[in-house]
């Protein structure tokens, strides 16, 4: 019984712990250009980013942008009266549209540099 205790306990602070390591967004942003250069990150036609390589912060910086751009996407979804999906597919084509050129973005389902 002792062990379980200890075990719960564990958990518990593990559990508590775990957001201290997350990404807050002001960092996320600052690193978003670097991470998009070195051709870790790519703009998705879903209005989201994706990790195309795996390095340096880049789930991280894709994790809390991604987060942010979803509570804007509902809000904005919410606020006009349409499916978020369909915020997320246009903020996609803009993204797409913006990036620029050296840095990736997936097109039929294959990470292109554009």
């Amino acid at each position: 019984m002792k062990r379980l205790m200890q075990l719960g306990i564990f958990v518990l602070a593990l559990g508590m712990t775990l957001p201290a390591f997350a990404m807050d967004l002001d960092a996320a942003k600052q690193k978003l250009d670097t991470v998009k250069q070195q051709g870790l990150v790519g703009e998705t036609p879903t209005g989201y980013l994706d990790v195309v390589r795996a390095g340096a912060d880049a789930r991280a910086v894709v994790d809390a942008i991604n987060s942010a751009r979803r509570a804007e996407y509902t809000r904005i979804a919410e606020r006009h009266d349409i499916p978020v999906t369909q915020v997320e597919t246009v903020a996609g084509q803009k993204a797409i549209e913006k990036t620029p050129a050296g840095q990736f973005v997936l097109i039929n389902g294959q990470w292109v540099k554009k």
